[in-house]
């Protein structure tokens, strides 16, 4: 009897030892809260926004899906009945409002409104948007080419519609890109509705292709596959930085320009979650982060200049009317379509 009685309280002081242990172990990870984010922003910034905001929120984590202005809003209102996204991060404001027209934005004000300039945000009460920063409008001369097939470098708009520059231009189509389309916006802004479609015809018998991506004319001129590319003053100061033979021009006329924007989409089922995404997106950590490219940045202050871009862009920007451009803007999409798409390149699948 004894050694039975041995054995059964060494087995029930085994069973008490691994009850000790599990109760030790450390609790397994809880899952974090996936955030699907929509986002027009350039690839090469994203990696560094989402490991910023990851740091920041260790319990939520960011999905990207990225493509360019023009189809990222139009997957946007294609979902409006199911709606996919949680958050959109990085998205032009002339879109954005679109969808806030469309009842697809949930309004929020987030903490630190107070530090950002007034222009980044919605005047609406609380906002449906925060801005980030601002996209604008620039000429990409390749000084290599521009010699080589003796073009004079354009100090103006109208300098692009002499007939020395037929063939030598690209540009983004405003149907894909958001690039495109606040040229197009700030023309008419600028030039007023007629004389703008007048300057666009005669652009357009210079125009080798229109592209559908707001990068890819700087790109081509830094490649020299294009003497001159309409887009962004973000991609020629990065091509510039790799050593490209560009120069950024700012027309005399004055740019358009866009910003970037945060809204939450409505109808998220991680309403708290996205919501702390758009406090981050408005905080000076991200804007340093945004500052890194871009010049011109919401939060008030902090700004440093931004290396290869000239010194004055802000000067160069003219007044926008978003919300104009927002309620106008298939009405100047099928205008622009129907004049000038037949020199639009083939779209990839």
């Amino acid at each position: 009897m004894k050694r039975p009685l041995l054995v059964a309280a060494l087995a029930a002081l085994a069973g008490l030892a691994a009850c000790g242990k599990q109760e030790a172990a450390a609790p397994a990870a809880a899952p974090k809260t996936e955030l699907l984010v929509y986002t027009a922003t350039e690839a090469e910034e994203l990696p560094g926004l989402k490991k910023a905001f990851e740091e920041a929120n260790p319990t939520l984590s960011v999905n990207w899906v990225r493509d360019s202005t023009g189809i990222i809003t139009a997957r946007l209102l294609a979902e409006k009945d199911h709606p996919q996204a949680d958050v959109i991060w990085g998205l032009a404001v002339s879109s954005v409002i679109v969808l806030k027209q469309a009842g697809m934005l949930e309004p929020y004000a987030p903490p630190g409104l107070a530090n950002l300039d007034a222009r980044f945000i919605d005047a609406d009460s609380p906002p449906s948007w925060t801005g980030t920063d601002v996209f604008e409008a620039a000429i990409c001369v390749n000084t290599v080419e521009a010699e080589k097939r003796k073009l004079p470098i354009p100090q103006s708009w109208a300098d692009l519609t002499s007939p020395v520059y037929k063939g030598q231009l690209s540009m983004p189509s405003p149907a894909s890109s958001g690039t495109g389309f606040l040229s197009v916006v700030g023309w008419i802004e600028q030039f007023g509705n007629d004389k703008a479609w007048i300057f666009m015809d005669q652009l357009h018998a210079n125009m080798a292709r229109y592209t559908h991506s707001g990068a890819k004319p700087c790109k081509e001129a830094a490649a020299g596959e294009i003497a001159i590319g309409i887009g962004l003053g973000f991609t020629a100061a990065k091509q510039i930085a790799k050593g490209a033979p560009l120069t950024i021009i700012y027309p005399t006329e004055g740019v358009g320009w866009d910003m970037e924007s945060t809204a939450i989409v409505k109808g998220t089922a991680k309403l708290a979650a996205a919501q702390r995404l758009v406090d981050f997106a408005i905080s000076k950590r991200a804007n340093e982060l945004y500052n890194e490219a871009y010049p011109v940045i919401a939060y008030k202050g902090i700004a440093k200049p931004v290396p290869n871009y000239p010194a004055d862009v802000e000067s160069k920007m003219i007044k926008m009317d978003f919300n104009w451009a927002a309620t106008h803007r298939q009405e100047v999409l099928g205008e622009w379509i129907r004049r000038y798409d037949a020199k639009s390149e083939p779209k990839t699948p």
